[in-house]
C-alpha cells in the first residue's frame, strides 16, 4: 500500500505514521502540499502514484468557523471536494475524516451511520459539506470517517494542545476549574483511531461511504476532565453547565457515536477508559 498522507504533522497524521507498519506513507509537509492547491496536488499523485490518499488536514477551531466562514468552507468543504475529485480521476482510494458535529444533539443514544445530521454551527456545516462533497465527487472510491473528541502525543497544535494535555497540566498544578457537564462524548484516541484506519483500509470486505470510528462508550467533559485529575491524584473539577454553548454558538449535547459499519467489518476501538488510562501512562507518566 503506497500512501499519500495530507497534515501528517497533526495529531491523527502522526500516529497514522507511527502504526503504519510496512506501508509506505509520504506525508509531505504544508509547505510542499497545501490542500487548497489542487495543481499542486494533482502533480504529487502524478509523482507519487498512491494506492491511497488520507485527508487530515482540517480547520478544525469550531468558534474560529464562525468569524471565518469562507477559510473553513475553503479547506473543510472546497478543498476535499478537490482531493476527491483527483483521486477519482485516477482510481485511488480516498480517506478523508469529518466529526460528531454533523449531528444536532436530539438523540440520547449512539448515533449510527445513517442518522440524519443536523448541525448546529459552521464547524458542523462545514463538515457535512465536505462529507457530500468527498461521497458525491468520488462515489466510487471515498470513505468519510466520523469521529469525536480527539487526543495524541503530537498534541492539537492549531489548539494550543489537547483536552486531555490541558487537564493534566491544570491537575498537576493543583488547579481548581470548572467544566461543562452537559455535552456528552466518546473522546478518542488518535492511536486507538489511527489503528482502526488501518485495519479498515486492509479489510477485504470496505466499501465507500461513511464509517464512525470511536472509542466504545461515552462521558462529559466533566467526566473525562475528572478522570484525568483522579489520575494525576490532585487538583478538583467542578461540574458546570454551559447550555452546550461558546457565547452564542451552539454545540450539540449529545453527540455519541456508533461503530455500525465498522464493527461488521471486524474493525473495533476499546473503550475510552481504557485509552485514556493508556494514553496517562505512556504519554505522561501517571498511573506508571
Amino acid at each position: 500500500m503506497r500512501v499519500l498522507l495530507i497534515g501528517g504533522r497533526g495529531q491523527l497524521g502522526t500516529d497514522l505514521q507511527q502504526s503504519a507498519g510496512s506501508r509506505v506513507v509520504t506525508a509531505p509537509p504544508r509547505e510542499t502540499l497545501d490542500v487548497a492547491n489542487p495543481d499542486a496536488l494533482r502533480a504529487v499523485l502524478g509523482d507519487l502514484a498512491p494506492t491511497v490518499v488520507i485527508n487530515c488536514a482540517a480547520f478544525h477551531d469550531v468558534p474560529r468557523c464562525e468569524v471565518e466562514p469562507f477559510e473553513a468552507f475553503r479547506i473543510n468543504a472546497v478543498a476535499v471536494r478537490d482531493l476527491a475529485t483527483a483521486c477519482a480521476d485516477r482510481s485511488i482510494r480516498f480517506v478523508t475524516f469529518s466529526s460528531d458535529y454533523v449531528f444536532g444533539g436530539d438523540q440520547t443514544t449512539p448515533y449510527a451511520e445513517d442518522a440524519l445530521p443536523r448541525p448546529l454551527q459552521l464547524y458542523g456545516i462545514t463538515r457535512l459539506a465536505g462529507e457530500h462533497a468527498a461521497l458525491a465527487s468520488a462515489p466510487e472510491h471515498a470513505v468519510v470517517i466520523r469521529t469525536c473528541g480527539l487526543y495524541g502525543s503530537a498534541g492539537a497544535r492549531a489548539k494550543g494542545g489537547n483536552f486531555v494535555d490541558g487537564r493534566v497540566a491544570e491537575a498537576r498544578a493543583g488547579r481548581l476549574i470548572d467544566m461543562a457537564c452537559e455535552q456528552t462524548v466518546a473522546p478518542t484516541s488518535t492511536h486507538d483511531l489511527a489503528r482502526a484506519v488501518w485495519q479498515l483500509l486492509d479489510s477485504p470486505g470496505l466499501t465507500p461511504g461513511i464509517f464512525h470510528l470511536v472509542n466504545e462508550g461515552a462521558c462529559t467533559w466533566y467526566d473525562l476532565a475528572r478522570a484525568v485529575f483522579r489520575a494525576v491524584g490532585s487538583g478538583q473539577v467542578n461540574p458546570v453547565d454551559r447550555g452546550a454553548r461558546t457565547g452564542t454558538m451552539r454545540r450539540p449535547r449529545y453527540s455519541v457515536l456508533q461503530n455500525t459499519r465498522a464493527r461488521r467489518l471486524g474493525v473495533t476501538l476499546r473503550s475510552w477508559e481504557a485509552a485514556l488510562a493508556d494514553y496517562l501512562h505512556t504519554v505522561h507518566g501517571v498511573g506508571a
